[in-house]
């Protein structure tokens, strides 16, 4: 961490000192002094990171890391005194001359300060010249991991393919599938039991997910324990997921309800079926006996799996006579080469140069698959041709025979993939641990704070968010970070941390003064707090004085309502370089002030608040990068947004009435909104005026738009900024009421190639041509278009090329859709709802071939099954949702010698329901 406070300095005092020359004055030498000294140390840094046992480096360390963390403060110190504008006119030149009188005694104070941390940079130089020579290596060694981005996108997708596809896996998940299936008339525990790292979890997803075992049991649900487990909160999952599987509402009063009424209410829904329970990652018999007392005492045929890193915990779930422990193994030699080949080099072979000190690293891995895969990872950005990078990695990994335990082993592998980060990796990496365990991040919020907290290096001709993407996936292919969801486009969406590495990571945050996670077990702040993480927050009178270094809040979870009081008495003369606020969630129906005097914030998200005005006051906050006021009560900007020149995104839209398909969901603009060319993200703009349109085409970096309002006399003009929107990735467009028109077909064609996803809400009176060759698309969203038989939607829709997932809702008027031979190449997922006079539905041979998912809804003319239904040969899910009475009927009562029968007996699986609460509700067939 020395290495990345260094060089996150360097970069710091770089573009300061080209953009602040006139500011620093006679400082100026002093802080080149700074730069010079700690950038000769900054090849020696990564070297003594991996000497953890040398106590005289890491304490040489962390002075650097104290030094360049100081620095930075008197930095950012330095430009809140004076680097912020003044007003035009008299009162400008008043508050300026009372600011610089003010200020001449802090010039003097931070002057001293400088000179102080000159000194000390003096003193650790001196160490660092005297420690290189006696433990420094050469630096050709290290030479490669400094490679930023090594061709990452030609291999990130079939690393992450490798991953999944773990070896050694078939034979247990058989056994246990065995264990499982077997017909015994009461319930059975199936324990797996194993150390961290060999693929407990992975295994016991494999067997849940298998088609035989989901057949086998009428409710399934996976239940996350882990270390910190809350019973109340287990069952309250456990209810959500039993009830979100048959498509029904949890009852509206178990939110208020204590542990022994909820846990009744799980007995009584258990009692006479066979279910699957899979408690995964469970770490106490305290725990375990907790859940059991959950469960119904019955003679159904119901499965409990759990997996532990405890023996005394498999054990004591496994007392009765056909209950069944499965100790997990580590891979055997062959099954652990296959592995390391497959993540390493994407085959089976290894360069002959590299195979001896390669099974010597792999030796190391004992058969672990999370140490097998860490390693890999990083060996597979190394140089093949230069066999002593290779040996520096086996010589990474410390004594032979330490003593220490397996954890420990596993610890030092993934400390490894740490250690071989780039410096600006370790930073992002770092501040992953204020998220608590078992977390799903959002990729696209994460990106944001990386940005904002300045972790992302500028490179010229590269958008920030590029350059934080490219950080997230080269993450993912070390194996550091995990995929847990992607987007129907197939972006990322969500991902999280192993539970070993964030542990870890946690530790190295915590020793290396990084982060601070503050639970409701705190007792006080620390000393030091960089970058804080209140989880479960409690309004408990603290010591603000500590925060003066803060760069980062975020919270997760209220035990206690955040006030508006407590979070001023909070920001008040504390954490005046706060670069990252978020209080999502928060019952906040008004701003602080004390808000506003944050020079430095980058990041404000009050997603989920109850603010409900942006004052003007918000202008003064020009270093802010993003504004998440999504699910607020916010319906009106003020004119000084517009003072926000380096603004990357924009979240707007309330909350609405979603009893309306129309209501107000946006948030007006004032004009001039094209003044903030840095827009990347603008969603939930109304834009019920040509003024407004048409400042949209200025800003022409944005990736995403989301515009309501629109009218139908602005439709050109809206394709005419669109034509300058060459970047967009994702656009919204929705008109000012049910009947207007979205006149979007003129001779004015956009070209959005890079376009992914497009939603299109209000009438059409054709499919505009300009939609019909959007060469990228994957997503489509026809909303209340009714669109005539006549235009041929299908016909036209069907050519692109890469749509995956197409929406029709209240889409079409015609009483057939026709899903024509070659159309819908690679469409997976088709949802038809609300076509009121719909009432055939054919599909011809050779159409559609890789759809997957079709649901029907609302089309209440239609009595008969689709025609052509049986070839879709590789659809997975057909759902109908308040369809006709005879449809509906027909589908329920199916005769397994009909015809209707046989069209469909190839789809795994066929669902009924209603729309409840603005979602399809149903149950399995």
């Amino acid at each position: 961490m020395a290495e990345s406070a260094a060089g996150f300095l360097i970069n710091q005092l770089s573009t300061s000192l080209s953009q602040e020359i006139t500011l620093f004055g006679g400082l100026k030498s002093d802080v080149q002094f700074i730069k010079a000294e700690l950038g000769s140390m900054k090849a020696f840094l990564r070297e003594a990171e991996a000497k953890e046992d040398n106590s005289q480096l890491q304490e040489w360390l962390k002075q650097v890391r104290e030094v360049a963390y100081d620095t930075e403060d008197v930095l950012d110190d330095f430009t809140f005194r004076f680097a912020r504008g003044y007003k035009d006119g008299f009162c400008g030149k008043v508050g300026k001359i009372y600011n610089s009188i003010k200020n001449l005694k802090a010039r003097h104070q931070i002057s001293l300060e400088i000179k102080d941390i000159k000194g000390r940079v003096g003193e650790i130089s001196t160490r660092h010249q005297r420690y290189e020579s006696l433990y420094g290596t050469q630096e050709r060694g290290f030479s490669s991991s400094r490679q930023a981005n090594v061709d990452f996108d030609i291999r990130a997708q079939s690393l992450l393919i490798e991953e999944a596809q773990l070896v050694g896996i078939d034979k247990p998940k058989a056994e246990l599938i065995s264990k499982i299936l077997s017909d015994h008339s009461q319930l059975k525990v199936v324990s797996v039991v194993g150390m961290g790292g060999l693929g407990k979890t992975t295994l016991v997803k494999k067997v849940y997910d298998d088609a035989a075992v989901k057949k086998q049991f009428q409710s399934h649900a996976w239940i996350t324990v882990s270390q910190n487990f809350q019973l109340r909160d287990i069952i309250k999952n456990l209810i959500q997921q039993l009830y979100n599987e048959i498509r029904q509402p949890i009852p509206p009063e178990a939110e208020s309800m204590d542990v022994l009424t909820l846990s009744q209410i799980v007995k009584d829904f258990l009692q006479e079926i066979r279910y699957i329970l899979v408690l995964d990652d469970v770490w106490s018999i305290d725990a375990w006996e907790a859940i059991k007392c959950v469960l119904p005492d019955c003679n159904i045929t119901s499965r409990v799996v759990l997996t532990t890193r405890i023996a005394d915990v498999a054990s004591a779930s496994c007392l009765g006579s056909l209950d069944f422990i499965y100790k997990m193994k580590p891979l055997t030699d062959k099954e652990s080469w296959t592995l390391f080949c497959n993540r390493t080099f994407q085959s089976n072979d290894c360069p002959p140069n590299l195979e001896e000190v390669a099974k010597k690293i792999l030796k190391k891995c004992e058969g672990l698959p999370l140490a097998i895969v860490a390693i890999g990872g990083v060996l597979a950005l190394k140089d093949m041709e230069k066999t002593d990078e290779w040996e520096m990695i086996l010589h990474g990994f410390g004594g032979e025979a330490d003593g220490s335990g397996k954890l420990d082993r596993i610890k030092r592998v993934l400390l490894l993939s740490y250690n071989a980060l780039p410096y600006y990796l370790k930073s992002c990496l770092l501040y992953l641990s204020i998220y608590p365990e078992d977390y799903s991040i959002y990729v696209d919020v994460i990106l944001l704070k990386w940005i904002a907290l300045g972790f992302v290096e500028e490179k010229g001709g590269i958008t920030s968010t590029d350059i934080a993407m490219s950080y997230m996936k080269e993450l993912i292919n070390r194996s550091l970070i995990q995929v847990k969801s992607t987007s129907t486009d197939g972006t990322l969406a969500t991902c999280g941390l192993h539970d070993f590495l964030r542990e870890i990571i946690v530790s190295k945050s915590k020793e290396q003064s990084f982060t601070t996670v503050a639970t409701r077990c705190y007792t006080r702040w620390p000393e030091k707090v960089r970058h804080l993480a209140i989880h479960n927050f409690t309004d408990n009178p603290q010591e603000f004085s500590s925060l003066k270094c803060l760069r980062s809040v975020v919270i997760f979870g209220y035990e206690d309502p955040l006030t508006t009081t407590f979070l001023s008495k909070f920001l008040y003369g504390g954490p005046k370089l706060l670069k990252v606020l978020e209080l999502d969630g928060a019952k906040l129906d008004s701003i602080p002030k004390q808000v506003f005097k944050l020079f430095h914030l980058r990041y404000l998200s009050l997603n989920g608040t109850g603010v409900k005005i942006i004052p003007k006051s918000i202008g003064k906050l020009q270093s802010l990068k993003v504004i998440d006021l999504r699910g607020t009560n916010v319906t009106e900007l003020p004119a000084e947004i517009l003072n926000l020149r380096k603004l990357r995104s924009l979240l707007l839209g309330g909350r609405g009435d979603y009893s309306n398909e129309y209501a107000v969901w946006g948030c007006k603009s004032p004009d001039g909104i094209g003044k903030l060319v840095c827009l990347e993200d603008l969603f939930g703009i109304e834009a019920d005026s040509d003024k407004i349109v048409r400042e949209i085409g200025k800003l022409t970096q944005l990736r995403r738009l989301a515009i309501t309002k629109l009218r139908r006399e602005d439709g050109k003009e809206l394709l005419s900024s669109l034509l300058r929107l060459t970047n967009l990735r994702k656009l919204v467009i929705s008109c000012i009421k049910e009947d207007e028109i979205l006149d979007l077909q003129h001779s004015v064609s956009p070209k959005l190639g890079f376009l992914t996803s497009l939603l299109l809400k209000g009438r059409l009176e054709r499919v505009p041509q300009w939609v019909t060759s959007l060469q990228s698309l994957r997503i489509l969203q026809l909303d209340n278009s009714r669109l005539g038989e006549d235009e041929n939607a299908m016909g036209s829709l069907g050519h692109l090329p890469n749509l995956v997932s197409l929406i029709l809702y209240r889409a079409y008027e015609g009483e057939t859709i026709c899903f024509k031979v070659g159309g819908f190449r690679k469409l997976q997922d088709l949802e038809l709802g609300q076509l009121t006079r719909l009432k055939w539905v054919r599909v011809e041979e050779e159409s559609m071939p890789s759809l997957r998912k079709l649901r029907l809804g609302g089309c209440k003319l239609m009595q008969e099954l689709p025609s052509g239904i049986q070839n879709l040969t590789r659809l997975e899910y057909l759902g109908f949702f308040e369809m006709s009475d005879e449809l509906m009927h027909k589908v329920q009562n199916l005769d397994k010698g009909s015809e209707d029968y046989q069209t469909i007996s190839h789809i795994p699986q066929v669902v009924i329901g209603h729309w409840i609460d603005g979602r399809w509700e149903g149950t399995f067939l």
